[in-house]
């Protein structure tokens, strides 16, 4: 069976619509070569005929079978190249069969186009396409538009669909059987013997092996984390990541090996031999380094919960104690007041104190208070040594399974690390040789005893901590690993940074060197103080105030609500009341029609799977998924495509990152086209936002927050919003993460057609460092404040004169920093506009702790410049602040529509894997932007209509919002079937207000 959708096939090689105007400009624009072969037909019918073919073969890759079914809009552009100004005789090109034959091998031989199975070309197609599909997992249907795309660019004519079809799905199936036959040669016999043993289950509990491996830990608790490093141990003695995975493709392997932890183990045991050792080699080679990340997710939990835990167990101490320690205090505040009596002689002062207070009980106030009372620096460490023996469960496991690696930053970690694995099996070891480079004040007044002796109990505690902070700001990581990897190793280094220096500097529009900027940014700054002081007078909203201490503050006034004026009002009713009614799973389906989104879903092995009407079964797994409800409502006994084994397999194997991403991709791109859309805006803005998920299941990607999770724990899905309403990233992190260290991957990750350099957010994603970083990327970062008054101008000039903003611009910028770290500042950038580093993991690495690291205080200094800049514009323009208000408030719109969509399960999120909540809530996202594509189709074609009997103001239409939900059911028995008309991309007929039974109930 084809791989290709009955709608793909139909609009192969032919006209979907009108082309766009950049269409038209770069394909049906006629040079001079094109109107002198144009211009010695015989006749304007042939003169026009030939040159639709000329357009149509360059646009399509093909010739077509009638060579004037082309739009109306491609004729009249032609026609008005040519200056014919009536081209009602075109069909007389037809009447003389021969002639548009001759004009098409005319066309051939003089513009270069070949047969598609002319040599050399179709071999070097074939050897083109099966490099691609080697070292990439893309779907048959994508490689198929990859290849029309690259036919029409090289001159080649476009086979028969069923012929290009075949080759895509030979080479894919080749390039299969080769990475299966390498794969399986690999391992040794011993080695194949073991991973065949992952297939045999047991008798008593009827799981295999690979069932136990697949199994991610959940828990954060001593068990646990010994649990995990059994794992890793287990997965390590396959030997498997002793073979050379050099010359295979990662994405590849990594494909096979999401395949084969999701399928059931019978499907793999049935897979011809080659196959089920090459899934299995993946599936191990993969899962080393993903099981040592759950392990270090357990550690890292599990030492957080030791510190809370004994900060906990303190405070009720302290608070079971308060009354003793309050006693001894009032003697020893009763003793004190003797001794500050000035009408107490010195010599007569002890025996006046023991005449009120006996000295027994005055000594025992002493003791009690020094037992009792705590310095502010306290941490509660005793409380923590206490869990000694919980610690030795896990410490063992850990020192002897986990190898770390460190960077010069880290180095006195581990050397504290490696101490401890060295009197790991010593009863009484000799603690003096131990490291203290790093240890706190607080932590040293423990570790080192009064008789100058080590105590091995805190130094280890302490040890573990300092172990998972270097964890968490990436000084220390682990290899192989995807999620606590080295982020240094992938900046780029020596010779490919040299090389790529000049392109990263064209690329982001910098120099090579920090002058030049620096003067820039020197001048950008003096115009932006002077502008702001100069318009000062006349910004009712803005004033320069002393503060409680005497220096000056910006006080800027909140905006006030603007107000809908009676026409928007009237417009939003009568917008509303002309969209149809329709049920969630219909409006899925009919943007399917127009769009072909759910074409992107294909089957997660490498095999060209496709069934009868696969696109009800995916939609009705995406409502499911989306609305938190679970596959029962969906199923239908009596629909093959509804039924549960069916939606359960699609679920299972077609709901993906990579086919979501493509989808949502898909949507993106359509509402881009659409004229209210563009009303909105460009796409060249968006907002960040969290949507907070409670977590009522155990997992360990979720983290506590009593603000917004209660006493339970819970997930953020930050996720990024552009100016047409429509979301185009999203990622999801464990509690309420700051949201500083994601805020960049939106712009840099995201794989839509759409370009932001804007980007705004709440006051909570804000640092000198993000700043730094967005302007080293060409980015605006625009968050909205809420206390500007608090915040820092900069100045690079210490003399300049700002007139009455010299107040606020009392820091000086350290240029120093900026000078002595461009070129890194250029690399980080660098590496982060190619790829090789995600911005998480750099963000982690510019911090320690609460300060910045060297690096991070650099790109911070240059950070001030470009917050500075902002600020200046921030308080002197109230349209700017206005429109930051606007987008930001767009993106909470978006988290009201997904609040109502995922309805079932009271919205909790019952996912336990990381995985599956970035699936789930992707496909929330995806379901979001649906139903606002839909809604943007119905309210262009009601402004239409509306604009026919009446005029519409423009202002009025660009305050419209699609993220209306009232007309749309999400509840109840789900429907998957369309009309026919909308089935085949017609619109829907506007509801008529005035007839009764579209009455709201």
């Amino acid at each position: 069976m084809g791989f290709l959708t009955l709608e793909q096939r139909q609009r192969y090689g032919r006209y979907e619509s009108e082309p766009t105007p950049r269409q038209l400009a770069r394909y049906f624009h006629l040079d001079d070569m094109d109107k002198d072969s144009v211009k010695i037909r015989r006749g304007n019918h042939n003169r026009l005929g030939f040159a639709l073919q000329l357009v149509s073969v360059r646009f399509l890759g093909t010739f077509l079978e009638n060579p004037i079914d082309v739009p109306p809009g491609v004729i009249t552009y032609i026609a008005t190249q040519l200056n014919i100004v009536n081209y009602d005789f075109l069909p007389r090109y037809l009447e003389r069969s021969v002639t548009h034959w001759e004009h098409q091998g005319e066309i051939k031989q003089r513009y270069g186009y070949q047969d598609f199975s002319a040599q050399p070309g179709n071999w070097q197609l074939t050897r083109w396409l099966y490099g691609r599909a080697w070292v990439g997992s893309e779907a048959p249907s994508v490689l198929f538009d990859v290849v029309t795309a690259r036919l029409v660019e090289h001159k080649i004519l476009l086979p028969g669909v069923t012929v290009l079809e075949r080759l895509v799905a030979t080479v894919r199936e080749r390039t299969a059987n080769r990475l299966w036959r390498i794969l399986a040669k690999m391992p040794t016999t011993e080695q194949r013997l073991k991973l065949e043993a992952l297939l045999v289950s047991d008798k008593k509990t009827w799981y295999t092996p690979l069932d136990t491996l697949r199994r991610s830990p959940t828990r954060h608790s001593a068990p646990a984390l010994v649990n995990a490093l059994n794992r890793l141990v287990e997965v390590r003695s396959f030997g498997i990541n002793t073979l050379n995975f050099s010359k295979l493709p990662a994405s590849r392997l990594k494909a096979l090996a999401r395949h084969a932890a999701t399928i059931r183990v019978a499907a793999i045991a049935r897979m011809p031999f080659e196959r089920r050792i090459a899934t299995l080699v993946a599936f191990i080679q993969v899962l080393e380094a993903t099981a040592a990340d759950d392990t270090l997710d357990v550690l890292e939990l599990l030492i957080k919960d030791l510190l809370s835990k004994s900060v906990r167990d303190g405070k009720k101490e302290r608070l079971r104690t308060i009354k003793d320690l309050d006693a001894a205090a009032l003697r020893l505040g009763e003793a004190c007041s003797v001794i500050l009596d000035p009408n107490c002689e010195d010599k007569s002062v002890r025996e006046v104190v023991f005449q009120r207070i006996p000295q027994e009980k005055l000594q025992s106030a002493v003791t009690k208070v020094e037992e009792l009372a705590r310095p502010p620096e306290d941490d509660y460490y005793p409380e923590l040594l206490k869990r000694w023996a919980h610690v030795r469960r896990f410490l063992p496991s850990l020192l002897r399974t986990i190898d770390f690696q460190a960077t010069k930053a880290g180095q006195s970690i581990l050397k504290a690390v490696e101490f401890l694995k060295s009197i790991e099996k010593k009863a009484n070891p000799k603690m003096d040789a131990a490291p203290l480079n790093g240890i706190t004040k607080g932590w040293l007044q423990l570790i080192v005893q009064p008789n100058a002796d080590i105590d091995r109990r805190a130094y280890t505690f302490c040890t573990l901590e300092r172990l998972c902070e270097g964890l968490r700001h990436r000084e220390l990581f682990i290899t192989p690993s995807i999620r606590w990897s080295n982020p240094h190793a992938k900046l780029l280094q020596g010779t490919d940074w040299e090389s790529a220096r000049p392109q990263v500097c064209r690329a982001l529009n910098l120099q090579p060197t920090p002058d030049a900027e620096l003067s820039k940014l020197k001048q950008q700054l003096e115009e932006a103080f002077h502008r702001t002081a100069n318009n000062l007078p006349s910004n009712a909203s803005v004033r320069v105030e002393p503060n409680k201490k005497g220096r000056d503050t910006l006080t800027v006034t909140n905006l006030d609500k603007l107000e809908e004026p009676a026409s928007l009002k009237a417009l939003k009713i009568l917008v509303a009341e002309l969209l149809p009614r329709v049920d969630l799973p219909e409006a899925l389906l009919e943007i399917h029609a127009k769009t072909g989104f759910m074409d992107e879903f294909n089957h997660g092995s490498q095999e060209s799977s496709r069934v009868t009407d696969l696109p009800i079964s995916v939609c009705a797994v995406l409502i499911a998924t989306s609305c938190n409800i679970g596959l029962k409502p969906v199923t239908r006994a009596d629909i093959p495509a509804l039924t549960r084994n069916r939606l359960a397999w699609v679920q299972q194997n077609y709901l993906r990152s990579e086919t979501l991403i493509r989808a949502n991709a898909r949507l993106v791109d359509a509402q881009t086209q659409i004229p209210l859309a563009q009303t909105w805006g460009g796409g060249e803005v968006a907002s960040a936002d969290g949507l907070r998920f409670v977590v009522p299941v155990q997992t360990l990607n979720s983290g506590p927050n009593s603000k917004y999770f209660g006493r339970g724990r819970g997930i953020t899905y930050y996720n990024f919003t552009s100016d047409q309403f429509t979301g185009f990233h999203g990622l999801v992190v464990p509690g309420t993460l700051r949201d500083s260290l994601v805020v960049l991957v939106g712009l840099l990750e995201q794989q839509t057609s759409l370009s932001p350099r804007e980007l705004m957010t709440d006051t909570s994603g804000y640092s000198d460092v993000i700043f730094g970083l967005f302007w080293l990327l060409g980015y605006q970062f625009s968050p909205r404040l809420a206390d500007v008054g608090e915040a820092r101008f900069w100045r690079l000039d210490s003399l300049a004169d700002y007139g009455v903003l010299n107040g606020i611009a009392r820091q000086k910028v350290n240029t120093s920093f900026i000078e002595n770290y461009w070129d890194d500042m250029l690399r980080v950038a660098g590496s982060l506009k190619l790829g090789t580093v995600s911005a998480s993991e750099i963000m982690r690495t510019l911090y320690r702790g609460d300060k910045p690291s060297v690096l991070g205080r650099a790109i911070g200094e240059l950070g001030r410049i470009a917050k500075t800049l902002y600020l200046l514009n921030y308080v002197d323009d109230e349209a700017y602040r206005r429109r930051i208000l606007t987008q930001l408030n767009r993106g909470e719109g978006r988290h009201g529509l997904a609040r109502v969509i995922f309805h079932g399960q009271k919205g909790e999120l019952r996912q336990r894997y990381r995985e599956g909540q970035e699936d789930q809530l992707s496909a929330l996202g995806l379901v979001v932007n649906a139903l606002v594509l839909w809604n943007t189709y119905y309210m262009d074609a009601a402004l239409t209509s509306i604009g026919l009997k009446q005029s519409v103001n423009q202002e009025d239409i660009a305050r419209l919002s699609p993220l209306g939900h009232s007309h749309v059911n999400m509840l109840g028995r789900y429907q998957f079937s369309l009309p026919l008309a909308v089935m085949q991309g017609e619109m829907r007929p506007l509801r008529d207000p005035n007839d009764p039974n579209e009455q709201e109930d």
